[in-house]
Formats: structure tokens, C-alpha cells, sequence
């Protein structure tokens, strides 16, 4: 038969056929005179037992071992790695859905996310705190607190499990306390109130003030060994130019302070 011929009968494309010629999984038969390919029955045989392996997820360099005479791996063992492989993927699959599902209740029962976009649970319950505090305050949301919600689905995406584990515990610490939420819109106002002012006003000062009265004791201390080490300059500078970015130079100054106290405060 014709490699068209034997391609129909596989359920292949002429095209795969001459790929495993390629890779060395179908052995290619000479030439006729005619200049045509002629293929046989052990050749048809060859190319079904490649699709059945192929289509059950084995890669093509594990069906050359299967397919292989000497020393090659059992087709037992192929299998029980690929099940492997497969249950795997199902657990990650499964808790994606979870996460897809809690994200889509929390849309509804919000009328949507997030601005910042989908985050763990525990920060959209923090955020949507926020958006209940802001609502009932006069004016517009202070600039800080749209800031700071960045800053933090920004911390969540880019620590490991320890410093998400860590920021999730901090979060509940903080906003455990009653107030807290509406003292910390307070610190914001007090932020957002520093452009224009002189990084040496006596304002700049009440604002840092402001900012770390609203941390309790437990969290100054996880943030002050974030990474697990105690912050030191370098950690502050980092900390600073994380946070202040296009900020005015008197909100840059109180944040730098906000990090000094929190550094003195832990000690």
C-alpha cells in the first residue's frame, strides 16, 4: 500500500507518518522503481501500536523506548509514570478550579473584583473591608489607600508561601482590632495631605505617626523579619523605593519614617 493507503488505515495524516520516518519511530521502506514508498502489513501494524501510545499522553522519545528491542523501558513502567504524571495534573486542576470558583462567588456576591485583579481570599475580604470604609466617608477614596491595596496584591503575587502566609496572618492582626480599618482611612487622609508640603513639616511626622499606630505589636514584628532576618538599611531603602515610586517628596520622608519606627518599635 501507498503511505496514503497506510495513513488511512492508522486514522494519521500522510504528514505524521513521514514525522515518526523522521524521528526514527517507523522505519522508512525503500524506494520501487516507480519511485514510490510500499508498505506492508507490519508496517500498518508498527503505526496503529504508535497512535494507541501517542494518544494515551506518552511522549515520542518514551514510545522509541517502549518500541526499542533491547533495553528499553517497559511499557508497565511508561504507564505508571504517565498515571503519575496525570494525577498530578488533575490535584492542580482541581484546586485551580477551587480558586476560579471562590473567585467567581466573590465577583458576584461584590458585583465584581477587584481593580487589582484576582487575589487570595483573605486579601479580597481586606479589600472589600476598604471599599465598605471608603463608601461611607465623605469624598473620594485618599490616593495612599489605592496605593497601598496595590503594594499589597503586589507582595502577595511576589512572595513565596512564607511571606504570603505571613502578610495573610498580618492582615487579619491588623484589621481584627474595631477601628482599625477606619483609623488606617485616617492614616491615608493624613498621607494623601502631605503633597506640596515640606518633607521637614511637623505633619510629615503626624502622618508616620498615624500610619504605624495602626499596626499592632504582632505585625510590626513580621514585618520587621519579612524575609525572615531583621530589616536592616538595606531593607528600608528597599521598602521605601517600593512604596514611594511617584510619591511627593513629603510622603516619600514619611514613609521612610513609618520604616525607621517600625525597625526601633521591634527592637
Amino acid at each position: 500500500m501507498r503511505i496514503g493507503e497506510l495513513a488511512g488505515l492508522a486514522g494519521v495524516s500522510t504528514r505524521t507518518v513521514r514525522h515518526y520516518h523522521h524521528v526514527g519511530l517507523l522505519p522508512e521502506p525503500e524506494r520501487r522503481a516507480n519511485g514510490y514508498r510500499e508498505y506492508g502489513l507490519r508496517d500498518a501494524v508498527a503505526l496503529a501500536r504508535v497512535r494507541r501510545l501517542t494518544e494515551l499522553g506518552i511522549g515520542l522519545d518514551e514510545v522509541r523506548d517502549v518500541l526499542a528491542d533491547d533495553a528499553g523501558r517497559e511499557l508497565r513502567d511508561v504507564l505508571a509514570e504517565l498515571d503519575g504524571d496525570l494525577a498530578r495534573q488533575e490535584a492542580v486542576i482541581r484546586e485551580r478550579r477551587a480558586r476560579l470558583a471562590a473567585l467567581l462567588r466573590r465577583a458576584e456576591e461584590a458585583g465584581g473584583l477587584p481593580e487589582e485583579g484576582p487575589v487570595s481570599e483573605q486579601l479580597a475580604e481586606v479589600f472589600g473591608e476598604m471599599a465598605r470604609t471608603s463608601a461611607a466617608l465623605p469624598g473620594p477614596e485618599p490616593a495612599m489607600a489605592v496605593r497601598d491595596r496595590e503594594v499589597l496584591a503586589l507582595l502577595e503575587t511576589a512572595g513565596g508561601e512564607r511571606a504570603q502566609a505571613a502578610l495573610a496572618a498580618a492582615l487579619r492582626e491588623v484589621f481584627a482590632v474595631p477601628g482599625a480599618m477606619e483609623r488606617a482611612y485616617a492614616a491615608y487622609g493624613l498621607m494623601d495631605g502631605l503633597v506640596g508640603v515640606a518633607p521637614g513639616d511637623p505633619r510629615v511626622a503626624e502622618a508616620a505617626r498615624a500610619v504605624v499606630e495602626c499596626l499592632p505589636e504582632e505585625v510590626v514584628e513580621r514585618i520587621s523579619a519579612w524575609g525572615g532576618e531583621p530589616i536592616g538599611g538595606r531593607e528600608v531603602a528597599f521598602w521605601t523605593s517600593l512604596v514611594a515610586g511617584d510619591l511627593a517628596p513629603a510622603q516619600e520622608e514619611a514613609i521612610r519614617m513609618v520604616m525607621r519606627m517600625i525597625v526601633e518599635r521591634a527592637r
